[in-house]
């Protein structure tokens, strides 16, 4: 693909949206987003907070920590952080800079203030409305379809902005996702000048393998990673791709204070995509550029899916991820077009049943199973073993396959998604 392409600008441009750093899980965090927004408008502390939520965000906040907050939890927690502390300016990184002092504020600030949560009836899986009010005063934010995407502020009735919510997965890019498949892919993370992609990629391996290395060394959560290093040892790679990878989440869903950089939206996604690929490249001394244009395969696989399903799904995105990373692996192997599809596709035949319930400490141990299922579908297809078209959900052709796993995911399992929400919720 050559550089003056529109493809290989569109590509560029996709891994510049999607590869940018973030505190904690982001539905929490674009809740704490949004409050800090809210706050900035209303221009002082309110007395009364309304949040209203669709139902997978009060999935995804329920019972993960948000950062900086002493080991807090929930929607009304990460709205409190938000407008006591946030700064909107610093977006998925809103709450980065909270200092001790501010974290017992916080917590007064819950203790004292009336913080109503409300179900949110909408079209849009990500959609969170936050109301403040002083006395006659108030202030409203509306996020719909991305986690920074605003669109409705409000100040004591005069709109500030109004966005049509266009029903889009990607609503605030500038790039053309539905353009995208893998052979385009594998020819621009064969062909990518690697100055147009270095500070990025080395960005990911440095903030990611960071809190990889944080949740092997400490405590949290279920200790996915640490179980997986301590039980089975370090000396077989694929399980050092699997604890590291899982270590990461460990970290980031029970409170880690360190950012990631994320894919399609989601940390944990973004930590599966490039953690495992980063242990296989040390391991097998491929050297930079190779472990760069692997990384570049892996990130864009993974969106290229998640196009399809969306940001929020009953799939568990760490499926999509783990199948981006096998294919990477495999590249990493010296495998060519061939071995990336099959790969991938194998993978997907594997693990496709997996459900997200939120995030939580669990989803460090999907991770796991995820990078397993992708290693696994390259050595299958080494040993001259795959699935074929017909075969369940599998479609001849790699992009059929997709669109199957895009229709599963964003379409068959929307009814699974609301009875997921039911059953966490008790109604």
């Amino acid at each position: 693909m050559r550089k003056e392409d529109e493809k290989y600008r569109n590509y560029l441009q996709i891994l510049q949206e999607e590869l940018i750093p973030a505190m904690g899980c982001t539905e929490p965090i674009a809740i704490a987003y949004a409050a800090a927004k809210a706050k900035e408008l209303l221009g002082e502390i309110p007395i009364s907070v309304v949040i209203e939520a669709s139902g997978n965000i009060v999935k995804n906040v329920k019972s993960v920590v948000v950062p900086n907050t002493g080991g807090l939890k929930g929607i009304e927690a990460a709205a409190a952080a938000g407008i006591v502390a946030g700064r909107p300016e610093l977006s998925l990184e809103v709450i980065s800079g909270i200092t001790q002092a501010e974290q017992e504020k916080i917590k007064k600030y819950l203790e004292n203030t009336a913080i109503k949560v409300m179900p949110l009836n909408s079209d849009c899986v990500l959609d969170i409305q936050v109301c403040l009010r002083n006395g006659d005063e108030y202030a409203k934010v509306r996020i719909s379809e991305t986690h920074t995407n605003i669109t409705h502020m409000e100040k004591n009735g005069e709109i500030l902005l109004e966005k049509r919510i266009p029903g889009a997965v990607f609503a605030d890019t500038n790039s053309d996702r539905a353009a995208m498949n893998v052979w385009d892919i594998w020819d621009f993370a064969e062909t990518v000048d690697m100055d147009d992609v270095r500070n990025i990629i080395s960005r990911q391996i440095d903030y990611n393998m960071e809190i990889s290395r944080t949740g092997l060394a400490g405590n949290y959560g279920a200790n996915v990673g640490r179980v997986l290093a301590t039980t089975y040892g370090h000396n077989d790679v694929v399980l050092r791709a699997k604890a590291a990878a899982a270590a990461g989440s460990d970290a980031r869903m029970s409170g880690c204070e360190l950012p990631v950089i994320i894919n399609s939206g989601s940390g944990n996604q973004g930590i599966t995509v490039s953690v495992p690929v980063v242990v296989y490249a040390e391991e097998l001394g491929v050297g930079e550029e190779k472990m760069y244009r692997a990384l570049v395969l892996s990130n864009l696989l993974a969106i290229h899916q998640k196009t399809r399903i969306g940001r929020l799904s009953a799939y568990c995105g760490a499926v999509s991820a783990g199948a981006a990373a096998g294919a990477a692996i495999a590249y990493l192997h010296g495998g060519s077009y061939n071995e990336i599809i099959h790969t991938l596709v194998n993978a997907l035949a594997i693990v496709s049943g997996i459900i997200c319930d939120g995030a939580k400490p669990s989803c460090a141990a999907k991770i796991a199973a995820a990078v397993d299922a992708g290693i696994l579908g390259y050595h299958m297809y080494q040993e001259g073993q795959q699935f074929y078209g017909g075969d369940g959900i599998i479609s001849k052709g790699v992009e059929a396959t997709l669109e199957n796993i895009g229709r599963l995911g964003k379409d068959g399992m929307r009814g699974t998604d609301e009875e997921i929400i039911r059953i966490m919720t008790g109604t």
